[in-house]
């Protein structure tokens, strides 16, 4: 297993106890493997990450249908109707296996929690001895930044469900509320909503992985919240300090990794902001969001400024008037 190396893991001397601890660590992201009482877990998830590939790589290609649509808008014959139906039938097909997959994130990650955030040890020791679960859940993370980021510059996914939808409505009258033009589609009209709700929000796989890290805390009463949220601000810290020193970046086999690891940094942010009462933004959090920022700023703009928006707009108590002057500033806020 991959060794989590604590070079340095002290508190300035003079500060507060508010102060964020400095840690100069290195995390294995690139060699961590399972012990043989996670291979169950690590085995479902990474049949989970597979998928997620598959989306990523599906969710890329999407072109959408929007020439149809308007033909099929500004002309009623049946070639323009029929044309753009056929267009957008098996894209909606696509839409329908991207919400099911949020299914399979929403039921593995609780998994991963249970395991990650135990009492029985410290968020530093699950840190050090699960690192093979740890890449895992942070593949989610970036998973989850990707998704989110590709369907808030694809306008043609909402675009396209909603024709498909008003097609749907249209064709039932015409046939007098028969339900066989969903048959066709297997799209039945509960989930269809669901859908519809789904591809509403700006960022749904972030509001799936959040309520799903918020249902781990209220069903599990034996793991205090503090101990999730610490494990979700350790990891953050972890992944600051790595990012801050040349000699840790300098064991990165593959260039990708510094990459991974800046984005893995900021959906910790952002999922422990959506997660935790008050959020990362205020002095006392567990998150050293200044540092991190400055990070992200030291990086160029074609690695960073996707990941500034990310916390600039999809974070959840950024606003809130309790939110240091310094860090809204910082983020231009």
């Amino acid at each position: 297993m991959g060794n989590l190396l604590r070079l340095l893991a002290r508190d300035d001397a003079g500060n507060s106890c508010c102060s964020h601890q400095k840690y100069d660590v290195f995390l294995d992201f690139e060699n961590a493997v399972p012990s043989e009482e996670e291979r169950l877990l690590y085995e479902d998830v990474a049949e989970v990450l597979r998928g997620s590939q598959a989306v990523i790589h599906d969710l890329q290609q999407y072109k959408g249908a929007a020439k149809e649509i308007r033909e099929a808008i500004s002309d009623p014959g049946d070639d323009y109707q029929r044309r753009a139906w056929e267009m957008v039938t098996p894209l909606v097909q696509k839409l329908k296996q991207f919400y099911l997959f949020s299914n399979d994130i929403e039921m593995i990650v609780p998994r991963i929690l249970a395991e990650l955030c135990g009492p029985e040890i410290s968020p530093t020791q699950h840190l050090e001895t699960q690192q093979a679960l740890v890449k895992q859940f942070a593949e989610i993370l970036e998973f989850t930044l990707k998704f989110d980021e590709l369907k808030m510059t694809t306008p043609a996914i909402q675009n396209d469900f909603s024709y498909y939808r008003r097609t749907v409505m249209r064709l039932k009258i015409e046939h007098n509320g028969m339900e066989t033009v969903e048959d066709d589609v297997t799209i039945d009209h509960q989930l269809a909503n669901k859908m519809s709700l789904f591809y509403a929000n700006s960022t749904p796989m972030l509001k799936i992985l959040s309520e799903a890290t918020s249902k781990f805390v209220t069903e599990h009463k034996e793991i205090p919240l503090e101990n999730t949220t610490e494990t979700l601000g350790t990891m953050a810290k972890v992944c600051q300090r790595m990012l801050e020193n040349p000699e840790l970046i300098a064991r990165f086999r593959r260039e990708e990794t510094q990459l991974f690891i800046l984005r893995v940094m900021v959906a910790l942010i952002i999922l422990y902001d959506h997660v935790h009462p008050v959020g990362a933004f205020v002095k006392a959090s567990n998150v050293d969001v200044k540092g991190c920022v400055k990070v992200l700023k030291d990086q160029p703009a074609s690695s960073s400024e996707n990941l500034l928006n990310a916390l600039r707009y999809t974070t959840k108590h950024l606003n809130d008037d309790n939110t240091p002057k310094q860090i809204k500033m910082l983020l231009s806020v």
